[in-house]
């Protein structure tokens, strides 16, 4: 059922609009964003849908195909502190728009899900679906930017993840046959064309069967080893540092890097080597995808996530061995872990001509080492998409 019949049934009546918001996947660029590096996208053809109509009492009413429990809060008391379900999401996104925009008109939605939940930045996909729907039902206009803010400030300060802007980037920007490349410190990004020279390609989403909360992993640790290896190396080159949620690894030139990282501790010098390298990883594949060498920005792909497992450090066994298959299949060009890499998906750049010898040697070579997880396993074929679409 769709969320739109699912709305009808409810409500006994047509939602007034539909809105949707694809999922992303980053080929190269990843856990590097929060730092202020570069980074590489595309959306994807499935992601998030919100079906909506209006209610004039200022309360919002909110289903969720993918969980049980209807929500309901009013536009202009948005509990302060998070209740622990699937819609904090919302709530915080309610809170950071009512703070910019005094919010009247509240809504009753029904939510929808296209893909299993985790690797594809399907929290910021809900909110960015979720704040469009309620911005339209209170006559407000975002633009772009004020979209990507309100929606990192919602995961930031509500829900707790110490995200940066490159999911709600990509799901944005993004254009259909287009990589996105962007340079989070100033937010200036290109939108580069796939070029006639390319292979042709598609992109596989290959779900390990398990869910994952970015709050509840070492994600926001991570991001801290970031932050400290950035405010050590600026103290020992004699540079001028402030607070240390401001402090980053992009304000530490990458010589003060190589001649003092000896002194980190190891840890943090693995996450500063994964971002360093990375930085240096999305320039190069940008070149490639601009020069139509899909084999290059694959292999870069692939680096990119060997070196989330050896110097990030995330991974269950569970993605490691999906990655690890991945290597080794035929038609496969690139990929990577999706998301966060604790649990969720890999995504592979993939050889259309391969498809089908792909998604069975895949699913055998890894049922094979979990066979627990037969059944809970899946895959998907996706392509390049545009962002946010509001039908209306």
């Amino acid at each position: 059922m769709t969320c739109d019949a699912r709305f009808n049934q409810m409500y006994k009546k047509e939602p007034l609009h539909v809105a949707f918001t694809p999922y992303r996947i980053c080929p190269i660029g990843a856990h590097s964003d929060h730092q202020l590096g570069k980074i590489t996208g595309f959306a994807i053809d499935k992601g998030i849908y919100i079906a909506y109509g209006p209610k004039q009492n200022g309360v919002i009413e909110i289903t969720s195909m993918q969980f049980p429990k209807r929500a309901q809060w009013h536009v202009a008391s948005a509990p302060s502190v998070k209740e622990g379900d699937w819609a904090d999401h919302l709530r915080g996104a309610t809170i950071a728009l009512n703070k910019r925009y005094p919010l009247r008109t509240g809504l009753c939605a029904v939510i929808d899900g296209e893909l299993p939940i985790g690797g594809l930045s399907s929290s910021a996909a809900v909110i960015i679906t979720f704040l469009t729907a309620l911005a339209d039902m209170n006559g407000i206009r975002l633009t772009e930017r004020e979209l990507i803010t309100i929606a990192k400030e919602a995961e930031n300060k509500y829900v707790g993840v110490a995200c940066g802007k490159l999911d709600q980037s990509c799901e944005i920007y993004c254009r259909k046959d287009h990589l996105l490349y962007m340079d989070m410190r100033d937010d200036s990004f290109e939108l580069i064309p796939t070029s006639p020279a390319a292979k042709p390609y598609k992109f596989a989403i290959l779900f390990s069967g398990l869910e994952r909360s970015l709050a509840g992993s070492a994600f926001n640790m991570r991001v801290d080893e970031c932050r400290s290896a950035a405010y050590a190396l600026k103290a020992y080159a004699g540079m001028e540092y402030g607070k240390f949620d401001e402090t980053n690894l992009r304000d530490v030139p990458r010589e003060v890097y190589e001649q003092y990282k000896d002194r980190l501790p190891e840890n943090w010098m693995k996450r500063a080597e994964h971002w360093y390298t990375e930085f240096d990883r999305v320039e190069a594949g940008a070149m490639a995808w601009r020069s139509g060498n899909i084999e290059e920005f694959g292999r870069l792909s692939f680096e990119s996530g060997r070196s989330s497992i050896y110097n990030w450090e995330t991974g269950s066994p569970e993605l490691k061995k999906l990655y690890e298959i991945m290597t080794e299949t035929d038609g496969i060009y690139g990929g990577r872990f999706s998301g966060a890499g604790f649990k969720g998906c890999c995504m592979a750049i993939i050889d259309p001509d391969y498809e089908q010898s792909i998604l069975e040697r895949v699913q055998r070579e890894y049922i094979k080492a979990f066979p627990h997880l037969e059944g809970k396993y899946s895959a998907y074929i996706c392509n390049s998409a545009d962002g946010v679409i509001l039908d209306k």
